[in-house]
Parts: structure tokens; C-alpha cells; sequence
């Protein structure tokens, strides 16, 4: 089987720096193994007019004029999904968003699926280009969600995929808990169409067996064991609008789902030391730009201290919000915290570092953050700082992804 990939929703090309283990080579080009072969690549933000991310990615990966048109720079939902080259591997990060269902004004239309949200163009891609293998990312808030109706969005998910043919692996995995610098929580999904070898293996073994030992998460990511097994059958419901009107289920952080059915578990990791963070700041000079003020530095005291602030509800109601207090600075006999958009900016959440030098506190540089990501240093230096930290919060551990790679590669290799 070819390995030809494509990426949606690419950023700055996260999924291709992992499968291919990139490095940046002294020209700023990418510098890529050869294991699999990326024929297109989607990366559209609709909220800006730089396409920051876009940009970072073409200037990384277009290495003359004959591959310019395997970087899509235009919204996915504009796209006629026929003129995607073939592949056999679909790969994105996809935002969370609310994934309900309708139906049409006239019941034999069918249903409609809320309009902007971008699960439905990677479920039209399966309908319409039907690949082998899937492999997607996203927060692990997605198997509980939305709060009024628990798992519902991520039954939806699992019913486009039965009903497109593919079962389905998935697991949520910290990135620290294996080796990596940043405890970075998301969940992966790993779908594999009927057509498959891969699936006719998995379809022969016991559920309990995939999860535990072997299916690619735990093949790839170890378990101790697993426990609190619970199961149902998504094929029962009716269509997709009866799933997104009825369907409530406690998803684990593991899971498998064959011809409908659905068996999820908890799970303990064989956890593996982290890299911790001192082991990945610059012990160089660093620019004067990155050290606080005394204002910013009081400014974080409070930030990250504990503290109980009143609030008022929208029906009027009175109550106290309450927040723990945090490291400060950060620890650096840890790996880093989860890393977000406001990464650099005076957050609660960003990163408050002691300098390797000069022992004065700090943010992260913008090599140290795609450091905590895995990425080749000043991947991003396409675009300002600001931008630098935005998009290394929306990123993936690509050391994840790299691992899920090799594995990938296997099975691929297997089928006729």
C-alpha cells in the first residue's frame, strides 16, 4: 500500500513533522524522512488576514514550484472534496465544537449537521474519498461534551464513522506520561475501514485485548491494565439525528468500537520519566523583551496565587469563585504545563521561568516553546513573537504523533 497523506487543518504542519521526524536544514526548508508522502495540506484561518500559520507551513514544505499546489490556503467548507488527491491516510487536529444535528425542513431530506462545524468536512472526506486509514486529534474534553448531554458529540463522531465503514481505536494520552516535555492531555483517534486487513485482524480479537495490548495506542503507548469497562451499541439508534437527540454515554480514555459496538475503559499508563524543563531552556543570553517588570511580576503574584473573588451569576444569583495557587516561578524538576494561545502574554497560565543566567524570571522564548512541543527550534521564526506563542498553543506534541507514526508505517505496510 502507498503511504500518501493528506493533512486538514494543518497549523504549522504538526502531523507532518511527526510521521517524517523533520528537521529544519540550514536553508529553512524542511528536511523529512521519506516514510510517508503528503500529496495536500489544508490550513485556512478565518479570523485574521495573515495566514500565519499557512505561510509557516509553505515556506517549510513547498521546495520548488512543482509541488505549490499540494498547499491549500482557502476554507475547507468552499472545497469540492472530489478534487482532493488520492491518499491513504487522513491526519488533522480538529477544533471541538458542537457537533449536533437536525432535521431538514422536509423529513426526506435527511439530516443537516450545524452548519461551520468541521467534523462534517472530514466526514464528507470519508464519504467521498473513503481512505484506508484516519488518524485525528483533539481535546480530551471532547468525550464528555457538551455537559447537558455527556458523550453525545463524541457518539456522533463514532456513528459517521460506522456508518462510513471504519472502526475506530481511541485514547486519550498525556504527552509527559510518556517521555515528553509537556503534559499535554488530548485525545487520539485511529480509524481503519472495513476494507482493511488492519481491521479484519482487530475485528477477530477480544475487544479488552485491543485496548490492553494489541491495538496501536497500546502497542505504541504501554498500559499497566485497564478497568471500569463499559459498553453499548451505537448501530441500535436510528440515524444520526436520533444519536444527537438521545444518546448519553460515559466515555473512558480508551476505547474501541467494531460494527457499532462500543466497549471503553480507564486506564493506567506505564508511565515513562518526562523531560523536564529545565532540559529544555536556552542557557544563552536571552533578550532583555522576555524579562518581567516589576509590574508584570506582581502582576503574576496575583495571578497565580490562590485566591476567592465574588461573583454574580446571569440570573442574578451571588457566589464565590475559587482558584488554587500555582507554581512561581515554574517548576523546572518538572516537564511544562499544558501550553495555551495566551502562552507569552501576562495569563494566569503562561509560563514564568527563573533565567538559566541570570536568575531573574522570565517567559518562555519562542524556541522554548516549540521545544515543549517537539518541534525543530525557530520552526516558527516565519512570524512575530506574539504569533510564535498563538500558534505553539494550538499545536500538537509531535513526539506523539512521531511514535503513532512508526506504528502507522507498520500496518500499512502489511496490507495488500
Amino acid at each position: 500500500m502507498k503511504k500518501r497523506v493528506v493533512e486538514l487543518f494543518a497549523g504549522v504542519g504538526g502531523f507532518r513533522v511527526g510521521l517524517n521526524e523533520v528537521k529544519l536544514g540550514k536553508n529553512g526548508k524542511a528536511v523529512e524522512k521519506p516514510k510517508f508522502t503528503f500529496v495536500w495540506a489544508n490550513q485556512w484561518e478565518p479570523a485574521t488576514v495573515e495566514q500565519n500559520a499557512f505561510n509557516c507551513y509553505k515556506e517549510r514544505f513547498c521546495y520548488s514550484d512543482k509541488n505549490e499546489k499540494e498547499f491549500s490556503n482557502e476554507d475547507i467548507n468552499k472545497i469540492n472534496k472530489k478534487t482532493i488527491p488520492d491518499f491513504e491516510l487522513l491526519v488533522g487536529g480538529f477544533p471541538c465544537q458542537d457537533y449536533s444535528v437536525a432535521r431538514s425542513l422536509l423529513h426526506e431530506k435527511g439530516i443537516e449537521g450545524k452548519k461551520g462545524v468541521l467534523w462534517w468536512e472530514i466526514d464528507e472526506i470519508l464519504k467521498v474519498k473513503r481512505p484506508p486509514f484516519v488518524l485525528l486529534e483533539n481535546v480530551d474534553r471532547l468525550l464528555k461534551s457538551p455537559s447537558k448531554q455527556r458523550g453525545r458529540d463524541f457518539g456522533i463522531m463514532l456513528r459517521c464513522f460506522y456508518e462510513n465503514g471504519y472502526g475506530v481505536e481511541w485514547r486519550v494520552i498525556n504527552a509527559a506520561d510518556y517521555g515528553m516535555p509537556q503534559k499535554r492531555r488530548r485525545i487520539y483517534i485511529f480509524a481503519f475501514n472495513k476494507t482493511t486487513d488492519y481491521y479484519k485482524k482487530i475485528s477477530k480479537l477480544d475487544d479488552e485485548e485491543v485496548i490492553k495490548k494489541h491495538g496501536l495506542f497500546a502497542t505504541t503507548f504501554p498500559l499497566v491494565n485497564i478497568e471500569n469497562y463499559d459498553k453499548c451499541d451505537i448501530s441500535e439508534y436510528d440515524d444520526l439525528y436520533e444519536i444527537s437527540k438521545h444518546f448519553k454515554f460515559s466515555f473512558e480514555k480508551a476505547g474501541i468500537m467494531i460494527n457499532g459496538k462500543i466497549l471503553t475503559a480507564d486506564i493506567n499508563e506505564k508511565i515513562q520519566e518526562p523531560i523536564k524543563l529545565k532540559d529544555i531552556i536556552e542557557k544563552t543570553s536571552i533578550e532583555r523583551k522576555y524579562f518581567l517588570s516589576k509590574e508584570q511580576n506582581e502582576k503574576f503574584k496575583y495571578l497565580k496565587g490562590s485566591k476567592k473573588i465574588k461573583r454574580v451569576a446571569q440570573n442574578g444569583h451571588e457566589y464565590m469563585y475559587s482558584e488554587g495557587a500555582m507554581a512561581y516561578p515554574d517548576n523546572m524538576e518538572s516537564p511544562g504545563r499544558t501550553m495555551l494561545t495566551s502562552e507569552g502574554t501576562t495569563n494566569r497560565s503562561t509560563h514564568v521561568i527563573r533565567d538559566y543566567k541570570t536568575k531573574k524570571y522570565r517567559f518562555l522564548t519562542p524556541i522554548e516553546c516549540e521545544r515543549l512541543n517537539q518541534f525543530p527550534d525557530n520552526w516558527t521564526n516565519t512570524m512575530d513573537d506574539r504569533k510564535r506563542h498563538f500558534v505553539m498553543g494550538n499545536a500538537l506534541v509531535v513526539g506523539v504523533i512521531s511514535k503513532l507514526g512508526k506504528e502507522i508505517s507498520k500496518i500499512m505496510e502489511k496490507e495488500d
